[in-house]
């Protein structure tokens, strides 16, 4: 636990690898304190000690995401560690790597609960904790597929539009408390996301994507991340030339059209 007696903290999901990881060590600063979660218990106490040399107070709280009739026990786990909570990252989840019609509907439902439901419900059982204090900060990792849909991940895109609808509402009614709501884009970004990504009989995809391999890295993308969760901004978007389509969507919604379906699913 961190020396300093009031740090501000930090409640990372899916912080064992990739961006949550990434994330974690560029907020491993003195005065800062970091609450790490997911699955891996020993990837998350690897990252913990490495927090901890950096100055960072910290703690892993391992659990699965998929259990969200546990998080009223979980969250109350996450507030004892430290005493408070300032800002939860909602960073865990889950890709796909399949066409829409070769998708069973338990692997919809899967990417549907942990994509949208989990981060829905762990904020919800936080609120609470949030308003009682006066202020606080949720973070929801999104993806450029929550602006718009894109061949092979017809149920990851529309759990990501999903975060977008919710997340905008709740921050309407949570401005006057205030509970600041980040929504981060994130587009390739150079982790196992896509190797880790459901093919459509809920299989692994285990395949490195070429865009995926040629993104930015989890370092760049938590950089960006952080200032944006600093700036308390509503919505950040990370990557590359890959974003160009956000724009051309909103701005010349016909040249997107037109454009995105010569654009090699990967």
């Amino acid at each position: 636990m961190s020396a300093n007696l009031n740090p501000e903290v930090y409640w990372i999901t899916g912080a064992s690898s990739g961006i949550g990881k990434a994330l974690a060590l560029e907020l491993a600063k003195p005065g800062n304190a970091i609450i790490l979660s997911g699955r891996n218990v020993q990837a998350l106490e690897e990252v913990k000690q490495i927090v901890l040399l950096k100055g960072a107070g910290c703690e892993s709280l391992p659990f699965n995401v998929a259990d969200i009739e546990k998080f009223p026990e979980i969250v109350k786990q996450a507030i004892g560690v430290f005493g408070h909570i300032d800002v939860l990252v909602n960073n865990a989840g889950v890709s796909q790597r399949s066409p829409a019609m070769q998708t069973s509907s338990e692997v919809e439902k899967e990417l549907m609960h942990i994509n949208y439901f989990s981060p829905v419900a762990l904020s919800k059982e936080l609120i609470p904790h949030l308003r009682e204090r006066g202020i606080g900060h949720i973070v929801v990792v999104s993806s450029i597929a929550g602006k718009f849909g894109f061949s092979l991940r017809s149920t990851y895109a529309a759990a990501k539009h999903a975060l977008h609808g919710y997340f905008e509402a709740l921050r309407l009614e949570l401005r006057e408390i205030p509970v600041y709501v980040t929504i981060v884009c994130p587009g390739r970004v150079k982790t196992n996301v896509s190797f880790n990504a459901l093919q459509g009989d809920g299989r692994p995809h285990a395949v490195m994507d070429d865009g995926q391999r040629k993104g930015i890295s989890a370092g760049t993308c938590a950089k960006r991340m952080a200032k944006a969760i600093k700036n308390k901004n509503n919505e950040v978007l990370i990557g590359g030339a890959e974003l160009i389509p956000v724009y051309l969507r909103r701005y010349c919604p016909p040249l997107f059209y037109y454009l995105i379906k010569k654009v090699k699913p990967t």
